[in-house]
């Protein structure tokens, strides 16, 4: 395969990763990281083997992270097991619900059924809890936002020769 068709394709591969670290039905860091082999082993990049243990790495700590991450932020805004729970059902179903964004919007109100299911008579701390969980995604997205767009940029400056 010509060598620009394979760069065409890892930069695709690195865009839907980024894509995927917000957007469920896209596996995320594993497609930037699938560019980022295709790139060092498909052409005669010289990327340093360096860029991609670090990549890996990085990519194995936010899997990890996007569950513990929005897991703590929730105990911490008092969110209970029940919340939890809630989160991850919410977050199946609301991939199914026909409306932009349906994981997140089922991811909340997972949570907050959660809680209330927990405890029906203090909302306050199921509307806290619904924070947690928001400000635990964001932490979790913006962490694997940050990789996967580190990924294009170190594919994208070796391409032109900056690397």
């Amino acid at each position: 395969m010509d060598t620009a068709l394979i760069n065409i394709l890892c930069l695709i591969l690195l865009v839907l990763g980024i894509l995927g670290t917000f957007l469920p039905v896209l596996p995320g860091l594993v497609l930037s990281i699938c560019g980022l082999l295709i790139y060092k082993f498909g052409t005669d990049a010289d990327l340093p083997m360096i860029y991609i243990w670090a990549f890996v790495i990085l990519t194995l700590i936010s899997v990890v992270l996007s569950y513990v991450i929005p897991a703590k932020t929730n105990r911490k805004y008092g969110g209970t097991r029940w919340g939890s729970i809630g989160s991850i059902i919410g977050t199946i179903v609301g991939i199914f619900i026909p409306i932009p964004l349906g994981f997140l919007v089922g991811m909340f109100a997972g949570v907050f059924i959660g809680e209330l299911l927990h405890d029906s008579k203090d909302m306050n701390k199921a509307l806290q809890s619904t924070k947690g969980a928001f400000i635990g995604f964001i932490y979790g997205t913006g962490f694997s936002l940050v990789v996967g767009v580190a990924m294009f940029l170190v594919v994208v400056l070796n391409m032109l020769g900056i690397i």
